[in-house]
């Protein structure tokens, strides 16, 4: 079993002491100064503030898993990160690092959601090409499958899952990392007939983050980005011989406006699921 430690902070800015050869978590020592949005940290609160990051198996192979823990007691990273990290940004748990190939996911049915890479009958599964860029979900939102997204979309139901980011950053975040990220727009897609919404957020750690502050600023720094991650998932599936995703909103990227209410949306989706307003189904939730 290896570790790494994080502390976590306002606002959650890593510092990794030994950078990895992989951007994975494993065996570095990461940092976050200061405490959770909105309450202060003391030098006795400090030690409540590191959160163990475990990992257990082969990476690669279906018997790894990484595991949060705090204190000694396991956390769920959807379930115990805070959505909002402040000044308007929010956590993103980073699931897969930019320019990897390995599907990795916050396993939503499992005890304490640890981060597992998906399993397509019965192998791990992963992409036919690298993603370019940072991808992950924000903590304490869901996108309720009984509920549609209305005519935009056709109708379409939420995929059971919190709400994915695609974040756009220069920098490659480690596997497991929560980064506050500024949300900049967001896409409807389509897939398989759910609806999966895909936030397009950047690192408020970012080089051009204080320039960048909706969807229509990212082509002046990041050229061909919106439109490659409208592509990119349109055909990532075609490979395996899926037809293409599609989009709502008439394939339109939607500006920080819309992707703020998607967020208030799942968020509220999220908190009638944990109250016990929603059905659960198979998803794991915390007891007590």
């Amino acid at each position: 079993m290896r570790r790494s430690i994080q502390k976590i902070a306002k606002p959650l800015v890593w510092e990794a002491t030994r950078t990895p050869p992989c951007p994975r978590a494993d065996a570095s020592l990461l940092r976050l100064r200061g405490g959770f949005a909105g309450v202060r940290t003391s030098a006795s609160q400090e030690a409540d503030q590191v959160v163990v990051v475990e990992e257990s198996g082969e990476f690669g192979t279906t018997d790894y898993a990484m595991q949060f823990k705090r204190n000694g007691e396991s956390i769920s990273p959807w379930h115990d990160v805070p959505l909002e990290a402040g000044g308007g940004t929010f956590n993103m748990v980073t699931e897969i690092p930019k320019m990897s190939l390995k599907k990795m996911e916050i396993a939503t049915k499992e005890e304490g959601n640890p981060l597992r890479q998906d399993v397509k009958k019965g192998k791990p599964r992963s992409y036919h090409g690298p993603i370019f860029w940072n991808y992950g979900c924000l903590p304490q939102t869901w996108e309720n499958p009984n509920v549609s997204g209305g005519d935009d979309v056709a109708g379409a139901l939420g995929d059971n899952d919190p709400l994915d980011v695609v974040e756009i950053g220069s920098k490659a975040l480690p596997m497991g990392s929560i980064t506050p990220v500024k949300p900049l727009g967001v896409l409807s897609m389509i897939d398989d007939g759910e609806l999966d919404w895909k936030l397009i957020a950047i690192s408020a750690a970012d080089e051009h983050a204080a320039e960048i502050n909706d969807v229509d600023d990212i082509e002046r720094f990041y050229p061909g980005t919106v439109s490659g991650i409208r592509e990119w998932f349109r055909w990532y599936k075609t490979p395996d011989g899926k037809p293409v995703n599609g989009f709502g909103h008439g394939e339109k990227a939607l500006g920080k406006a819309k992707a703020l209410e998607v967020i208030e949306e799942t968020h509220a989706f999220y908190l009638e699921l944990v109250d016990g307003q929603s059905e659960p189904g198979k998803l794991w939730l915390p007891t007590g």
